[in-house]
């Protein structure tokens, strides 16, 4: 008994220390994607660009030291080639934005979910990079976001009816976005539940555990 005890901890361990499986740091980085589109009123090509670098740091996150580290700040620095001085303040001033994951007692938790609780809720579309980009970015020395052009927000071409002096629109909890939103994704991501039937809260999300 005590011997299968042990294997059980072990086997433990090896997942709950282990990177995200690549569809759910996909499902992740989309998730919290579209929220800052949302919330700090992103154009197109600054949610392409803001997917992929949360995508890569979701990807190499395997344990507490990496949550915070390295990662993490190669994540900040090549969001402040991607972001406005206003949005990057916002994001600064967001913790779900700023500091989306957590480790505890073995455990990723994903900060967003304290504020978006429908897990199921979009707001903007895919990026257009969502099936092609596998990740990577971040590995290079040199910001690959430096001294691109990214359509700095205007009315007219951000994702919501804000601007760039006051771009955040508050969530409509559940509700249809508002209109002139830009385009709506209600795809389905099941694949993740919540476990213990948890609807909302932070719920732990390392790994599809049952």
């Amino acid at each position: 008994m005590k011997k299968i005890f042990t294997l059980a901890m072990l086997m433990t361990i090896c997942i709950t220390a282990s990177a995200l499986p690549f569809n759910q740091a996909q499902s992740e980085a989309l998730f919290l994607s579209d929220k800052m589109a949302y919330e700090l009123g992103l154009s197109g090509t600054q949610y392409q660009a803001v997917y992929e670098i949360n995508l890569d740091y979701m990807l190499i996150v395997n344990s507490q030291n990496t949550v915070k580290g390295t990662y993490w700040n190669r994540r900040n620095a090549d969001l402040r080639y991607v972001l406005t001085g206003y949005q990057y303040e916002k994001y600064q001033n967001t913790s779900y934005f700023y500091s989306p994951l957590t480790w505890y007692r073995g455990n990723l938790r994903f900060a967003v979910y304290n504020r978006y609780t429908n897990r199921n809720h979009f707001y903007v579309g895919r990026p257009n990079v969502y099936n092609t980009y596998r990740g990577g970015n971040n590995k290079h020395k040199n910001s690959v976001y430096k001294g691109r052009n990214f359509n700095p927000p205007t009315p007219s071409n951000t994702y919501h009816n804000g601007n760039k002096h006051n771009p955040v629109v508050k969530p409509n909890n559940g509700k249809q976005p508002h209109a002139g939103t830009g385009n709506t994704f209600n795809h389905n991501m099941n694949n993740n539940k919540r476990p213990n039937g948890n609807n909302g809260g932070n719920p732990h999300f390392g790994h599809n555990r049952k």
